[in-house]
């Protein structure tokens, strides 16, 4: 169910049909190498929801565009909002999904530049108390499935722009992929200039400029529609699994109810 297409009359019907589960898909608006378009992590976050929500009821919530991507900054077409612009932005959009009546709140997000952000983010959310629990979904591939796709795959390297995004874009929206513009050259490759750091565990913000500063990761040549439409209903598969078992979930709530009361008069253990 997408949120926006719900009457106001229908929605408390469909939030008790959904368990009070909502998906929350994020992305970032952001350059994909010369041959993909900006919404691209857009396209395939909503896209990946609602294939997911049509195996296991849930609503999906209008795309959350504004999130981390200040390492984009220097190519046109970003929009990198401010760092607490975006944390307040969720917070409220978490806070309007809960007083909607949807106590269940799933972060999948579709930007590889998330991952410490969503996490990050859902440790605030034991600041203050809330009646409501946020989920980062990370859905994770059976083995069996691994093997499926596995042979799909021609390229080694790949993480943007590449292979996998082209296909699903070629899935999603074929008419705005421009295949005849992925570069030939080896573009894609990391150029490993803190290669030296990386190795010694060493991390710093700029560290993905120094590998790709053409937001070019992989190669984009060899994709096609039908790897898309196998990758994604791979992944809505996962997504739908993860639903189920947070569907399932009580034991998340009732720990944050013993925390936040135990957080207002702490006392020794």
């Amino acid at each position: 169910m997408l949120w926006q297409e719900l009457t106001g009359d229908e929605f408390p019907e469909s939030v008790r049909q959904t368990h009070g589960v909502c998906l929350v898909p994020l992305s970032c608006i952001e350059r994909h190498g010369h041959h993909l378009p900006t919404g691209t992590d857009m396209f395939i976050g909503r896209e990946l929801c609602r294939r997911a929500a049509a195996l296991e009821p849930a609503i999906v919530f209008p795309d959350v565009i504004y999130t981390q991507i200040l390492e984009a900054r220097h190519v046109p077409g970003t929009i990198a909002l401010d760092a607490d612009v975006i944390m307040r932005l969720l917070d409220n959009i978490c806070r309007e999904i809960a007083r909607n009546g949807l106590k269940k709140i799933v972060l999948v997000s579709a930007h590889g530049g998330n991952h410490h952000f969503v996490r990050y983010f859902a440790q605030t959310q034991l600041a203050s108390t809330r009646d409501y629990v946020v989920y980062v979904a990370d859905p994770i591939f059976t083995p069996e499935t691994e093997a499926e796709l596995a042979p799909l795959w021609e390229t080694e390297v790949d993480g943007h722009a590449g292979e996998q995004e082209t296909s699903q874009i070629l899935a999603i929206r074929p008419d705005l992929v421009q295949l005849d513009r992925a570069p030939a050259a080896g573009e894609g490759l990391p150029l490993d200039r803190l290669k030296a750091l990386n190795e010694a565990g060493l991390y710093t913000g700029i560290w993905w400029y120094g590998d790709h500063p053409t937001h070019y990761r992989g190669d984009g040549r060899p994709a096609t529609a039908e790897k898309g439409h196998r990758l994604l209903d791979a992944q809505a598969q996962a997504l739908a699994r993860a639903v189920r078992l947070i569907k399932q979930d009580q034991t998340t709530s009732q720990l944050q109810q013993e925390f936040f009361q135990a957080s207002e008069r702490p006392a020794p253990l």
